[in-house]
């Protein structure tokens, strides 16, 4: 791998963290309900692919329009990785040791969510009393949780990453 895939990939990594380091920050200052939002979840959704996209983009510019399968889809990955890292270790110190007391009002917030959601779905009571039962008994921000969070949107975003390098890869005829 050179070091300018390296590169493109580490600085659009950081970006990424900062911008969702920066979303988490400014909705937990503004309203944190915010982050319970499934626009706020579909634009953060949004947000982390098209900088994954970029940096493959970028790659593909470094390399004269060419990057191979591995080189679109390790682009895409070291960023990924590197801003939901960052990202989730902004959460986990800011609901864990900055502000304990926001992190039992996002519980709630979610609670109230999950409860809407499943009625709204016409979900029967007791599956609706379950969810809540498994939501207050859980730490979400406990540091295996957290891991398993990030583990769990690794794999996800890893699927989108092949489809992107399948997508973006053109190998150089001079290689070959």
């Amino acid at each position: 791998m050179n070091n300018t895939l390296k590169s493109i990939a580490t600085n659009y990594g950081l970006y990424l963290g900062a911008l969702l380091a920066l979303f988490t920050v400014v909705s937990y200052a503004v309203n944190l309900e915010l982050l319970t939002n499934m626009w706020y979840a579909i634009v953060i959704l949004i947000v982390i692919i098209t900088l994954g996209i970029l940096s493959v983009v970028k790659v593909k510019q470094a390399q004269n329009g060419y990057a191979s399968f591995k080189e679109a889809f390790t682009s895409y990955f070291i960023t990924i990785l590197l801003g939901l890292v960052i990202s989730t270790l902004v959460s986990y110190l800011l609901f864990n040791f900055i502000d304990t007391d926001a992190a039992t009002v996002l519980k709630e917030k979610t609670i109230e969510k999950t409860v809407q959601m499943m009625e709204n779905f016409h979900a029967p009571s007791e599956g609706i009393a379950e969810a809540v039962e498994k939501i207050e008994s859980q730490d979400q921000f406990a540091i295996g949780n957290i891991l398993k969070g990030l583990a769990g949107y690794l794999v996800f975003f890893s699927i989108i990453g092949l489809i992107v390098a399948a997508v973006m890869k053109k190998n150089n005829p001079d290689t070959e």
